[in-house]
This record gives structure tokens, sequence and C-alpha cells, in this order.
């Protein structure tokens, strides 16, 4: 089997409503994001000929993924008051709403399927929320 990854990142802000930790309150990560595709064979004929896949084909698609996270409070859907929410926007702070809880877990599923959606089909994805510690999600 080979493997290539290519990494981006995003710094953003979230918290976890409702967790019993440090979490609850708005807290920021310089979120480091690896995708791995991997293939049996590599391509045998083109441009391609020797690769997995040409890294200039992943790179700006999984950038693209963090650039729209990028410097934004994440929160998840429902979880900021509207008058908090219409606030953060008439002080004109960024904020990306996600369908899930801004987990590390959660990160790399959702860019997993993001990638996957735009072609991409990875073997896993691996979202970093500090250097030490991260989350991965794989099919």
């Amino acid at each position: 089997m080979y493997t290539i990854s290519c990494e981006a990142h995003f710094d953003a802000a979230h918290f976890l409503k409702g967790h019993g930790g440090k979490c609850a309150n708005i807290h920021g990560h310089r979120w480091r994001v690896r995708a791995y595709i991997g293939a049996e064979e590599l391509i045998p004929f083109g441009e391609s000929r020797g690769m997995v896949m040409d890294f200039g084909d992943i790179k700006p698609r999984l950038k693209k993924i963090a650039d729209s996270l990028d410097h934004k409070l994440i929160a998840e859907d429902g979880t900021l008051l509207p008058e908090t929410a219409a606030a953060l926007k008439r002080e004109g702070f960024a904020a990306a709403v996600v369908p899930f809880r801004p987990t590390a877990e959660n990160f790399a599923k959702y860019i997993y399927d993001e990638l996957k959606a735009d072609g991409i089909k990875p073997s896993k994805v691996r979202v970093y929320e500090s250097e030490d510690a991260y989350a991965e999600y794989s099919e």
C-alpha cells in the first residue's frame, strides 16, 4: 500500500457547550489537519505516472477547507444565543456555525467528508488540536 499525505492549518476558537471542563469556555487552537491518501497501485501512465495522486490536486482542496474555518469562532448550531450571534456579526467578528460539536473527532470526519465530496478519497484524516493530541477518522 502506498500512502501520501498533505497538511493544512487553521487558527480558530471554539467551545463545547455543556462540557464539564475548561473546554466549555471559548478558547483557541492552531488546528493542524493531515489528509492521507492511499492506493494499492500507482498511476500507471500519463503525467501522473508513478504517483498515488498529484500533491497539486490535494493541497489546494485541503487548504480551501482549512481556510473556510480559519480565524473564526466555530460554534455548533444552536449553541449561541441569537443575540450573541447578532452582536458578533455587528462587531464584525467571523463565526462559522457547524452542524456538529466542534471537537477534533468531528472535524476529522467533516474534513474527510468534504474531501470525499470533492473527488478525493482519503484513507484517513487526522486533526491535531495541539502538538501532542489528535483525532483521526477513516472509513
